[in-house]
């Protein structure tokens, strides 16, 4: 067991095995759908809240409170006096600060506590990423030191690429960032957004799916290279038919150290709709060595 206590929340998307093989605390995000308020993963399947919004319903998202991350820092302050939180972008979501206020919380209950809060401008599985290998460097023994200097390294290299059928969902849930102009695309065309500086931008739109994931290997390609050395994760909203198609360019066209096919978070989900399907990666070479 590591002797850093790593926490993250449900919207880094990680697949569910990895929190307990990585020995990863989870903090679920809440969903809302009419009056009914749910626990991402926990209280609802992700195939049956998708199901709800193909049915017609708009569900809302909230993320953690302080209370939600300090009944984990408390368990974790059973065992360790160290932790370290990975929380998505603090630009798109209010996370971040929920456990900043936890860390405050609990540090005045219990002496002695080390809490780091890592604000991985990120999201998705490129937020999950950081959690995922600051967890397997906690596990190998690493300190609290070399787990912020990779998380500082791995933040301005991950990136997630993704496209879906619409961006309503994210327009109603106002985290279109600056992708506003892109809200009223018709004719099969495809928006490809990303993430820089914590917050969702715009890169293009393409005619139909194939052209989209081929724009993606465009983008992925300018930022390491033809063939270069990466750690993909795909990241679909119940459609593995098209996470396998991508996944499968994303394997031609790079060398892929790590690959990962996984489901969006619920939470996610709610602003970007069924259909969604991404890739966050990142160079291996920031974690080697």
């Amino acid at each position: 067991m590591s002797h850093i206590a790593v926490i993250a929340d449900s919207c880094t998307s990680l697949p569910d095995s990895y929190f307990a093989e990585y020995q990863i605390a989870s903090v679920p995000y809440y969903v809302h759908l009419g009056t009914e308020q749910y626990r991402d993963n926990i209280d609802i399947t992700r195939d049956e809240f998708l199901e709800q919004m193909r049915n017609g319903v708009v569900p809302k998202s909230a993320n953690p409170g302080p209370a939600d991350y300090a009944v984990k820092l408390r368990a974790a302050a059973e065992r360790t006096k160290e932790m370290i939180v990975y929380c998505m972008t603090s630009l798109g979501s209010g996370a971040y600060q929920a456990a900043l206020l936890a860390r405050e919380m609990v540090s005045a209950e219990i002496s002695g506590l080390r809490i780091e809060v890592v604000d991985t401008r990120n999201v998705s599985m490129g937020h999950g990423w950081m959690a995922l290998e600051g967890a397997r460097k906690a596990l190998a023994g690493a300190s609290m030191e070399q787990l912020l200097a990779l998380a500082q390294r791995m933040i301005p290299v991950t990136r997630m690429l993704q496209t879906a059928d619409t961006l309503r969902y994210l327009y109603l849930g106002g985290r279109i960032g600056k992708a506003k102009h892109l809200v009223g695309s018709v004719l099969n065309l495809k928006p490809i957004i990303s993430m820089e500086d914590g917050v969702i931008v715009a890169l293009g739109q393409a005619r139909g799916r194939p052209a989209a994931y081929r724009k993606m290997m465009s983008l992925i390609a300018e930022k390491v290279g033809a063939g270069g050395r990466i750690k993909s994760a795909i990241v679909h909203a119940a459609d593995p038919e098209a996470a396998a198609t991508l996944r499968e360019m994303v394997e031609s066209s790079f060398a892929c150290v790590e690959s990962i096919t996984t489901n969006l978070s619920s939470a996610l989900a709610t602003h970007t709709g069924p259909g969604t399907v991404g890739v966050c990666y990142f160079p291996a070479s920031v974690v080697e060595g």
